[in-house]
């Protein structure tokens, strides 16, 4: 208490104490005595200090304590990380939970019912929890861009394929969900470090596809392609086929290894706090011209001359670029491959992670299912 203020509380009590009795002289007298002892110096107990937001030191820009992810498959949720340990539960795939800390190879996490720990070696992560200055635009949750030869598909082009939408407690704001297994999030962080380092971004369009939304691309494309001769030919010309273009069966989208993506130039950025980190927030892009629109089913966009084995790590890096490849397509294929990701021959936007096509290969998830909620929260 300031000085000023006790001369002013003393000087009250006198004159209080002038109007009263004796024994109200006693009480007042006891009091000014008691705030006479209050020291200058005493102040309101001191309030914690705020952190200062800071840079995350780890393998993505934000630590996953707090994050969403999901089970790709079905999975048993453990008393403790251990394979031996009692089961409480099993999960079904396509169950979302907040991940809460990593030991080893093992998540503990907790759902709407439960807490114990999963083997998130087949579990999903939610990309944009974990690296944020990525700029996502899952067009399929919203308004397809899938075309074959530039001709719209009924059904398909312009439409809202599957739910992937909603409020992001670790953000304040509805974002995309866009999940792809834990492992592959590591190295997609490696590639938008090195294109952040020169100006750009990675642009991500899909991670995860349901299973029920690839068949009706695949029932949609072969209807036009009996229609059309040109849609035929764009996607049935030797030495390429149809499933180059949109897999017939289960694709590396349903398993959570790949991603749809493209490249773009930084206009503006700013640095945000998100709970106690400081990360980047790309606020204005512009999107490099690729040999085509992303998402354009035919030979236009192929990568390579001819086809190359999509689950070789090597066989590409012997293939002979097509001539439509342009310089931007060029890069985006540097920042992915640099980072351990590999490209597919027939479109120029799609990477894959054949580490984590491996580790998942004995219990590969069948995307029969939907992934339509965030349970994030602030790191």
């Amino acid at each position: 208490m300031s000085r000023s203020k006790i001369l002013a509380l003393i000087s009250f009590l006198l004159v209080l104490a002038a109007c009263s009795n004796v024994t109200g002289n006693v009480k007042v007298e006891e009091s000014v005595e008691a705030v006479a002892n209050v020291q200058e110096t005493d102040s309101l107990e001191e309030l914690e200090p705020i952190p200062t937001p800071e840079k995350y030191e780890g393998d993505l820009e934000l630590p996953i304590h707090g994050a969403t992810g999901y089970t790709s498959v079905d999975l048993n949720l453990k008393t403790s990380p251990n394979v031996d340990s009692e089961t409480i539960e099993t999960l079904n795939a396509g169950t979302a939970f907040t991940i809460l800390k990593e030991e080893g190879k093992w998540w503990f996490v907790k759902d709407a019912t439960s807490e114990g720990w999963v083997d998130h070696t087949y579990c999903f992560i939610n990309l944009p929890d974990v690296i944020p200055s990525i700029a996502y635009n899952s067009s399929n949750t919203y308004s397809s861009k899938f075309v074959s030869s530039g001709i719209e598909i009924p059904g398909i082009t312009g439409q809202t394929l599957y739910e992937g939408k909603a409020f992001n407690e670790r953000f304040g704001k509805e974002e995309f969900i866009v999940p792809v297994l834990y492992s592959m999030s590591k190295k997609v962080y490696l590639a938008q470090q090195e294109a952040l380092a020169h100006g750009d971004t990675l642009v991500i369009y899909e991670g995860y596809r349901p299973y029920s939304v690839q068949k009706a691309v695949v029932d949609a494309l072969t209807s036009v392609a009996y229609e059309d001769m040109a849609v035929m030919a764009g996607i049935n010309t030797a030495p390429w086929s149809t499933g180059w273009f949109i897999a017939k069966n289960i694709s590396n989208h349903q398993m959570g290894y790949a991603i749809d993506v493209t490249l773009a130039r930084v206009e503006s950025k700013e640095d945000i706090a998100i709970g106690e980190y400081l990360v980047t927030d790309i606020t204005d892009y512009t999107e490099y011209t690729m040999p085509t629109p992303i998402h354009e089913l035919s030979l236009a966009s192929i990568t390579f001359t001819k086809p190359v084995p999509s689950s070789s790590p090597t066989a590409w890096k012997h293939a002979v670029l097509a001539d439509t490849m342009n310089e931007s397509a060029k890069t985006l294929q540097s920042y992915l491959t640099n980072a351990g990701l590999t490209p597919l021959a027939s479109e120029w936007w799609h990477f894959n992670d054949l580490d984590a096509m491996n580790q998942t290969k004995q219990n590969p998830s069948d995307g029969g299912y939907l992934l339509t909620d965030i349970l994030s929260e602030s790191p």
